[in-house]
């Protein structure tokens, strides 16, 4: 019998595949469940705006026609937003896309890209995919540590990921230390600022990282609308660059990446910030209450300015997580990024917060 495996790429043959939260409906099918709530993948839980909703049955008639290869309206409506050229975006099927994007245009196996210790798993796969070497940093109490980052850098190292907040720490980098990063970085190395959650973050010092790209032509900022904007089923995503490296970009990408509904809905919820602003209120007062709830437990836990928090059980977390899938309870064990005491709960409805906390607190106290 042939070896399939033999005959693919060396960096793929290591890799294994990415694992996301557990569905609602496999839950409950598993185990007979009719009411279970899910608090795994970072998702807005009021889901997409009514405007959204609605310019998406108006779309409905176009099914038969190809999308906008060129993304035209969605990113003069980006390019005005972000005070950017249209020339500096790149749209992609996700900020994943991109990030893979990035990785088959700069990455090759004489390179080396540097990411943190329990940053992102997606900065690792595209690395090794590729067959580029990957390095990482240790966190410093869960944080990236730019200063040693930049001390390891050497004339081999291509590319740097950056989680601004991180997943799955919730820890963010300030704009002092980001710029004293770039500053020392060596031109010829990308630096890649992943803000899939910016949109939640309101902290005295965050940086935004589109506002530095003119400044430092060798930083690429990827962002999502699958995150605050309640998009996370339409896959779509977009990255802020040099616009010859977005050049580059879209000589790789496919010519229709992103769907037609992605477009329409990504543009609406663009033109929807009443409805941004109401998620991420609710996602301050859902990470009030799991912090609150977790002092009032004895809990630790990695204080967080995404729309998640990781709990520390200080103890191996599955039988807990097995025990949370049996009160219907959907959370996430992330042994996977080297914390497996840890369990990352998304913010969701007050009700679900309730019913996580309120489960958590029969197996703990």
């Amino acid at each position: 019998m042939t070896d399939f495996i033999g005959l693919a790429l060396p960096g793929i043959k290591g890799l294994q595949p990415y694992q996301p939260g557990k569905p609602i409906e496999e839950l409950e099918r598993e185990l007979g469940l009719i009411d279970a709530v899910k608090l795994a993948s970072n998702e807005n839980p009021l889901g997409a705006s009514e405007s959204v909703r609605e310019l998406l049955q108006a779309a409905f008639s176009q099914l038969a026609r190809y999308p906008d290869g060129s993304a035209y309206e969605l990113k003069n409506r980006l390019a005005k937003f972000l005070g950017v050229s249209t020339e500096m975006i790149t749209v992609g099927n996700g900020s994943n896309d991109v990030l893979e994007l990035l990785g088959r245009v700069f990455l090759q196996p004489s390179n080396e890209a540097i990411v943190s210790q329990h940053s992102f798993v997606v900065y690792p796969l595209v690395t090794k995919a590729v067959g580029a070497k990957l390095t990482v940093i240790p966190a410093k109490n869960y944080r990236q540590d730019l200063r040693a980052t930049l001390k390891s850098i050497q004339s081999e190292t291509r590319m740097v990921f950056i989680a601004n907040p991180n997943n799955p720490t919730g820890t963010w980098v300030s704009e002092a230390e980001l710029i004293e990063f770039l500053e020392n970085i060596p031109e010829d190395v990308l630096v890649v600022l992943d803000e899939a959650y910016f949109e939640y973050v309101d902290e005295v010092g965050y940086p935004d990282g589109i506002g530095l790209v003119k400044k430092f032509p060798n930083l690429i900022v990827t962002r999502t609308f699958s995150k605050v904007y309640g998009l996370a089923a339409l896959r779509i995503g977009y990255a802020v660059s040099h616009p010859d490296i977005a050049d580059l970009l879209n000589r790789v990408r496919q010519p229709f990446n992103v769907n037609s509904m992605s477009l329409v809905a990504a543009c609406a919820a663009l033109d929807d910030q009443t409805h941004v602003q109401k998620s991420v209120d609710l996602n301050c007062s859902g990470l009030e209450y799991f912090m609150e709830s977790c002092n009032e437990m004895g809990v630790s836990y990695i204080p967080s300015v995404a729309n998640f928090l990781t709990i520390d059980l200080e103890r191996d977390v599955m039988s807990v997580y097995e025990r949370l899938l049996r009160m219907g309870v959907i959370v996430r064990p992330i042994g996977v990024y080297g914390l497996p005491n840890h369990l990352r709960v998304t913010t969701g409805l007050a009700t679900e917060n309730e019913r996580f906390i309120n489960a958590l607190k029969k197996l703990v106290v």
